[in-house]
């Protein structure tokens, strides 16, 4: 892991934390796109390699990986050694990615919804936000727990929000991605291991042909519920604050 920063400043201003790799690019990767082109840091923390796969392997998904990071402007990526399929909320795991959010120090954290078909997903929607409060407690120290792990300041995200793409639920907010669904797009499809047609799990993916109309077709959906053309959905557990009632977006009729 790279060694801490030298100052208080984030690595990372949006920090996307997911089971898998893929799937940030299926759920936030036009949010990723559209922050990095404000002019913030973003980064992914994948927490499985991806061994379990019906299609591909850890390696093929590494290398895929890290194209899809390029794709989507992404300054730092990398994957923990979590069982893939069988991830679970334990203390070990949980200071495993409180070591990142102390090293990127990130204001935001995406996390999956909490309800999801793959066990893997709701199970990092728990693990994550535990692992977002204990980063912040000062008595935790995570510098026995490994060999060459550096000392790192508490540090709790101001902000956490549910990418909720594949939930039944109203999104608490939209993010525009219009510009950027054609990137979000290609990172997907850096993925050719998973997502090229070929034989081996054809009975469970969705053709080649198909993903971009589904995938457009559900970003479609979302943004006309904002007003958008393109758009992706995220659930907060808080309420919302508005200061100034003239400029909410989203025309109410």
């Amino acid at each position: 892991m790279p060694a801490a920063p030298a100052s208080d400043t984030p690595a990372a201003n949006v920090l996307a934390i997911a089971a898998h790799r893929d799937d940030v690019e299926q759920t936030c990767g036009g949010t990723l796109l559209r922050m990095a082109a404000r002019g913030l840091r973003t980064a992914i923390l994948d927490l499985t390699q991806g061994e379990s796969g019906t299609r591909g392997t850890a390696g093929d998904r590494e290398r895929e990986a890290g194209e899809a990071a390029r794709i989507l402007g992404v300054g730092w990526r990398q994957a923990l050694d979590l069982p893939d399929g069988a991830i679970e909320n334990t203390l070990d795991n949980r200071i495993k990615i409180v070591r990142v959010l102390r090293l990127l120090r990130p204001r935001v954290v995406i996390l999956p919804y909490w309800q999801a078909r793959h066990p893997d997903h709701s199970i990092v929607a728990t693990l994550g936000y535990e692992a977002c409060f204990l980063s912040g407690l000062a008595k935790i120290d995570i510098a026995d727990r490994g060999p060459s792990t550096p000392q790192l300041k508490p540090h709790r995200p101001f902000k956490i929000v549910y990418a909720s793409l594949y939930a039944d639920v109203r999104p608490s907010f939209i993010v525009d991605i219009t510009p950027f669904v054609e990137q979000r797009h290609a990172a997907l499809m850096a993925y050719r291991s998973q997502y090229a047609n070929q034989a081996q799990g054809s009975a469970l993916f969705v053709a080649e042909e198909e993903i971009r109309e589904r995938t457009f077709a559900e970003a479609r959906h979302y943004g006309l519920l904002a007003g958008v053309t393109f758009g992706e959905p995220f659930v907060q557990k808080e309420v919302g604050l508005v200061d100034d009632l003239t400029l909410v977006p989203v025309q109410s009729i």
